[in-house]
């Protein structure tokens, strides 16, 4: 195991350490638990069994975006995305990668250890609100841009000049910032800032997008926690009857997901388009169904669920 560098020079190296189970090993979702045959989280000291225990190391995203892959290698799966200013937690570092979970929804898996840094003293003041917002480098909408960060990119700003917060690496325009604790409150509005984004597997930006991607986003965006993946969205929410369904509403299809703009009409990231797209409920179920994916009516293989009425 190698050590994490940040931009101040430092070494981070998780502390490693022996556990002992303390009962049976129960089976987990490997999405969610940061455990391996030969590594697991210390927190999960006997509960499973590993051959050594870490203690885990609070770092931060640097990059704009960073995608999270199921092994360490850039041609491998990757399964989600890491944006900038989000916690990532991390147990071990091999050559250039480090493994570990995302704080947000849990998710884990390995990303180049040169995205992430050292929290140090900052302090997380706004959160990116708009779809995505571009780093100027003076606080001037004519200057350079250094940067663009994505909805949901975590910042703090150390002081105002005029319109602008200033950030780290430049300066970022309060129209594209939400304080921390004020959201947006329309999640169909802010799925439809989306609408023709490239479908890419793992993604949760605008440069590119998955199903649940898209669904999380845009909840996150809304101050609603929501898990990655379309089944954990479908387990977080409370299910309601076909009859009662609503804008707003996620409709959770075998692997797929997607959100109500009305009670007829479906916005969800699709691979049949490979882009964002709204289109007719009925067309959606029809080609999924045609596909094996699912069987009409709606209420049969597929729950709707409620994202403002978590369990």
């Amino acid at each position: 195991m190698t050590s994490i560098v940040n931009e101040h020079g430092s070494g981070v190296r998780p502390p490693i350490r022996q556990g002992r189970l303390g009962g049976p090993s129960r089976r987990f979702d490997r999405r969610i638990t940061a455990f391996r045959d030969d590594l697991a989280a210390a927190e999960l000291a006997g509960t499973v069994i590993a051959a050594r225990y870490a203690e885990g190391v609070a770092l931060r995203s640097i990059s704009p975006v960073t995608m999270l892959h199921r092994h360490p290698d850039s041609a491998a799966v990757a399964v989600s995305a890491v944006l900038f200013g989000e916690e990532f937690v991390i147990y071990d570092v091999i050559d250039g990668w480090a493994w570990g979970k995302c704080s947000h929804d849990g998710y884990v898996g390995w990303i180049r250890s040169a995205a992430l840094a050292a929290k140090g003293s900052v302090v997380v003041t706004h959160v990116i609100g708009a779809p995505e917002a571009p780093v100027f480098a003076a606080p001037d909408i004519k200057s350079s841009v250094v940067s663009i960060l994505p909805l949901n990119a975590r910042i703090a700003a150390t002081g105002t000049i005029g319109a602008f917060a200033t950030i780290a690496d430049g300066f970022v325009h309060n129209r594209h910032l939400c304080s921390i604790g004020d959201a947006a409150n329309d999640p169909v509005a802010m799925a439809l800032n989306f609408i023709g984004t490239p479908y890419v597997w793992g993604g949760r930006t605008r440069d590119g997008i998955d199903c649940s991607g898209l669904t999380q986003a845009v909840l996150h965006a809304c101050g609603l926690p929501c898990p990655r993946d379309s089944d954990q969205q479908a387990e977080a929410f409370v299910a309601i009857d076909d009859e009662e369904r609503r804008r707003g509403d996620l409709v959770i299809f075998p692997g797929h997901v997607g959100i109500l703009a009305d009670a007829e009409t479906l916005i969800h990231a699709t691979a049949h388009w490979m882009m964002t797209v709204v289109e007719p409920l009925a067309a959606a179920t029809q080609r999924l169904s045609a596909t094996g994916f699912c069987r009409p009516p709606l209420d049969v293989g597929r729950p709707l669920v409620r994202p403002n009425e978590p369990r």
